[in-house]
């Protein structure tokens, strides 16, 4: 402002400026839906930005917010300790979309009627457009089909609130507030069931938000590297690799931006798979990564001698891990920060409703590596989903080999080896576990499965070679398909190849007389044995 009290044209330029290259989102306000998480994934695909925030952790409204978004929860409006937000500068100054929970919040808080079903409304059903000038829904069929998943229902909207959609067992399936770009809905848009789901959410975001649809895969890179160099300067940073698609994209995104002044360390610890180390290692050098190799595999071995407690495992490993790091990094001359592949799931999970989940696993997520080595943290890719790091990746011109590779433990075989871990242990499965990844990708099965590994069991059994009886071990061949590990469901790899699996390991790998496949989903099961 001017000392006259009116405003600086400058000033206004360069603020309209600011507002131009601010990156503009819809804000998600979390009451604990288990499907939150996947309405951001839905909004994203839509080349829209959002980010995901407790309902009582909001974050300050701005001129980037241009939507807003109340998901769905476990709770009940009704319930004593039912969520309650505050939405006096959101409700009629944004536009205002809730999802189920949200939807409910909306009719109860403001006058409405919420009442339990007697039965829960679960499942599929036909929603009927039954206004034609709402432009949340005016470009649905008439009639789409919608997935149901609330044990409580909206009896009575409040006067100002109109019907814009039913189905056969819900008259307020979604609603309008007259005057307002306030909306709910009580079914789900963001799941593959609700067949014009992303329709919807398109006419939201876009057509009512007005949002541009520019969060691409170039721009993020773009922005990214430019906040890099204006963060980094000429200061070095340290990685730990690992040969996964996160820890390679973010060097990637760090190499665009300082160059040099990055190095990366890859440790093998003796529980990576076979001739791993050296392809990845000769993958990094050819994207031009600054790479140092270590082999630290005779040390992790002997900590982890006698050692068969789970827990125990990951915690020596992790802690190896650390010191190897550590010490490698220390022969480097004035770094100052260490770079980190944290994707938007952790973020998301260290601040959750409930807070952060009671029982992490303890495993080299080189957690404690910051506060030993006095290093500020730079976490590139802490705004992504995991897909959304394999389009990046791609953009980058990082190999295929990388980011289409399964995603593998921190504490790599040495959870995948049931009990003691011994070099010979490690032998036989290394061996096994060839043999599957490479019948996979022989069989064109490798990109249809999410994960996929061999467990060494601590059992023998009884088996016959020739006409010699043997007593050696079993191996668990396992496959699963999911979207971010949270759940996962056994793949159903067809009978030709297991049988081919069990038959090559069995005549190739000295050790091993039986093959058998895990079909256990998550959960209850997890997808690693240990």
């Amino acid at each position: 402002m001017t000392e006259s009290g009116r405003n600086d044209p400058v000033e206004e330029t360069e603020q309209k400026t600011t507002n131009r290259n601010m990156q503009e989102k819809i804000l998600i306000l979390d009451f604990g839906s288990q499907y939150t998480q996947l309405i951001a994934r839905r909004v994203r695909e839509l080349n829209v930005y959002c980010e995901i925030h407790p309902f009582n952790h909001p974050p300050m409204i701005d001129a980037s917010v241009k939507g807003v978004i109340l998901s769905g929860s476990p709770y009940s409006v009704r319930d004593e300790k039912a969520p309650q937000i505050d939405l006096s500068d959101i409700k009629g100054k944004l536009p205002l979309l809730g999802v189920c929970y949200g939807a409910q919040y909306l009719s109860h808080h403001f006058g409405g009627e919420v009442q339990r079903t007697g039965n829960s409304e679960y499942g599929r059903a036909m929603l009927t457009r039954v206004a034609d000038d709402c432009p949340l829904i005016k470009t649905l069929s008439k009639t789409s089909q919608v997935w149901m998943s609330h044990g409580d229902t909206i009896v009575k909207i409040p006067a100002n609130y109109r019907i814009i959609a039913s189905t056969e067992d819900v008259k307020v399936a979604a609603y309008q507030i007259e005057g307002e770009d306030t909306y709910g809905i009580q079914f789900h848009p963001e799941v593959y069931h609700s067949t014009e789901g992303k329709e919807l959410l398109r006419n939201f975001v876009v057509e009512i938000c007005g949002c541009r649809q520019d969060w691409t895969p170039d721009s993020f890179i773009e922005s990214t590297v430019k906040e890099l160099r204006e963060k980094l300067g000429n200061d070095k940073v340290v990685l730990g690799l690992s040969g996964g698609v996160d820890s390679s994209v973010a060097a990637m995104l760090l190499h665009r931006a300082i160059g040099p002044n990055l190095t990366c360390i890859f440790v093998d610890m003796g529980l990576l798979r076979k001739n791993e180390f050296e392809d990845v290692l000769a993958s990094y050098q050819s994207m031009g990564l600054n790479v140092i190799g270590v082999r630290a595999g005779d040390k992790f071995l002997g900590d982890l001698k006698g050692v068969t407690d789970p827990e125990k495992k990951r915690k020596i490993i992790g802690r190896d891990f650390i010191e190897v790091f550590d010490e490698e990094a220390q022969k480097l001359k004035d770094v100052k920060w260490l770079a980190q592949g944290t994707i938007y799931p952790d973020v998301i999970e260290s601040v959750s409703v409930n807070g952060p989940s009671a029982t992490i696993k303890s495993h080299h997520n080189v957690g404690g590596l910051p506060e030993k080595m006095h290093l500020k943290v730079v976490e590139p890719l802490r705004l992504l989903f995991k897909d959304e790091v394999r389009r990046v990746g791609r953009q980058l011109d990082i190999p295929d080999n990388i980011l289409g590779r399964h995603p593998f433990p921190g504490p790599g075989l040495g959870i995948r080896i049931l009990g003691e871990v011994t070099a010979e242990k490690v032998r036989i499965l290394q061996d096994a576990d060839k043999i599957f990844i490479d019948g996979l990708k022989e069989f064109g099965l490798y990109d249809q499965v999410w994960q996929a590994g061999v467990m060494l069991l601590p059992v023998q059994s009884v088996g016959v070679m020739g006409d010699e009886r043997t007593y050696e071990n079993c191996v668990a061949l396992r496959a699963v398909t999911s979207t971010d590990g949270m759940t996962a469901d056994w793949v159903h790899l067809p009978y030709e190849f297991l049988a081919k699996m069990s038959n090559d390991i069995i005549n190739k790998v000295k050790g091993i007389n039986r093959v058998v496949y895990d079909i256990s989903s998550k959960p209850p099961a997890t997808i690693e044995w240990e």
